[in-house]
């Protein structure tokens, strides 16, 4: 198969978006939020773990836990308790009690809104930031989960398995203005249609854009 170019690469995922777009219409993110502490928090807690369940957790956790200093005001222990069902707890409840110290110390208890603040934060990578600048801050982000980094690949639209590498060789395909979309668009066609252990592909709305369809 000959090297596909770039600007036949912006070709191709314009149209992926577009039957997408009209597939999903207005999608949304799949995380429970009020406010961006909570997508903040929701967000690390998402890590190794199905949106479902943490949304499960936070219906309580969020009712508790207001601010970041009701983090800090509980012991660990206790907080494990509240997110174990989550996986990994302990290592996420130390990584929340130390970004929310963070926020406390340095941002007035209030959630930055630059990529740099956000990822010096504990917990969090460009995919977690990206997930809050883009859905609470209205600022354009290719947040790079397990269904970005698997459908892209599908897709043919990047070859790298690093997710910063991944977000890099998207961001020059995709229309600044579907950065955030693009993330919510995936994850609903991966679970309606590209399910990663048993995809649809002849009911695929995009399988005559992809090269791993089947013919193709």
């Amino acid at each position: 198969m000959p090297r596909e170019s770039l600007k036949a690469k912006q070709a191709r995922m314009f149209e992926i978006l577009g039957r997408l777009k009209m597939s999903f219409e207005n999608p949304q993110p799949a995380l429970d939020f009020t406010n961006p502490f909570e997508l903040l928090i929701a967000t690390i807690l998402s890590a190794q773990c199905t949106d479902a369940r943490v949304n499960q957790v936070t219906n309580q956790l969020f009712k508790k836990y207001r601010t970041p200093q009701d983090y800090l005001d509980v012991s660990l222990e206790m907080l494990e308790d509240d997110i174990h069902s989550t996986g990994f707890f302990h290592n996420k409840a130390v990584n929340i009690k130390k970004c929310c110290r963070a926020l406390v110390d340095h941002h007035n208890g209030a959630v930055p809104g630059t990529m740099d603040e956000l990822t010096a934060l504990a917990g969090v990578g460009r995919k977690t930031a990206n997930v809050v600048l883009g859905n609470a801050f209205g600022i354009p982000g290719i947040a790079v989960d397990t269904h970005v980094k698997r459908i892209s690949g599908l897709l043919g639209m990047t070859k790298e398995t690093n997710p910063d590498k991944i977000e890099a060789d998207l961001v020059k395909i995709v229309p600044e203005a579907d950065w955030t979309a693009l993330g919510h668009l995936l994850a609903s066609h991966g679970r309606a249609t590209c399910i990663a252990r048993r995809s649809k592909c002849e009911e695929c709305i995009i399988g005559d854009l992809c090269p791993a369809g089947p013919g193709n």
